[in-house]
């Protein structure tokens, strides 16, 4: 049995314009691996964000982002705890992480941005490929559009740190870390 999601909406032919991330409605998600033997999935709940889309010149488009650290979302409180610590994030002394592009190009439905994500106070040049999902006006008037991205990054360059070794080799958390955008945002009046 074949089972996929609907076709996404493209009815906007220019998408070109200020938008705001609808935090209710997209997913800024990890996933790590575990005891390098099965994948720990996660999310942030609180984040703000918004995006300058010019498909004319893409070059000339913007994203800007913030995530609270202390919403960060796994379906552990102890993991959600030990995340936040001195361990790894340490949201007590660095609360929010960001993100601000400093480049954008498009292929088609194919854009990327490159941009400086900083964790900890370390900044970081990372490259995330999206694909334009979908574009629509909304049953209350809103023009949404809708985009999909991931990329890997290696968490020991932010300075977080911390694993234990297992008997068996390997570590009990992966260095590598994928980022998953799902991504969908209104467009400013």
């Amino acid at each position: 049995m074949t089972t996929s999601f609907d076709a996404p909406t493209t009815a906007i032919d220019d998408i070109t314009g200020d938008y705001t991330l609808d935090v209710s409605h997209s997913r800024l998600g990890f996933v790590a691996r575990h005891a390098m033997v099965t994948k720990v999935r996660g999310q942030f709940g609180a984040f703000t964000g918004t995006a300058r889309i010019d498909e004319a010149t893409p070059a000339s488009s913007k994203v800007d982002l913030s995530i609270e650290i202390a919403s960060v979302e796994t379906g552990s409180p102890d993991r959600d705890g030990h995340l936040t610590s001195g361990d790894f994030f340490d949201a007590e002394t660095y609360p929010t992480m960001t993100f601000t592009s400093t480049d954008v190009t498009r292929d088609g439905n194919e854009w990327t941005v490159t941009g400086d994500l900083t964790i900890k106070d370390v900044t970081k040049s990372v490259v995330i490929p999206f694909e334009q999902t979908g574009s629509a006006q909304d049953p209350f008037g809103n023009v949404r559009v809708g985009f999909e991205g991931e990329t890997t990054i290696n968490r020991k360059d932010w300075g977080l740190t911390w694993n234990a070794a297992l008997e068996t080799g390997g570590v009990l958390v992966s260095e590598k870390i994928k980022l998953e955008f799902d991504i969908s945002a209104i467009k400013s009046a």
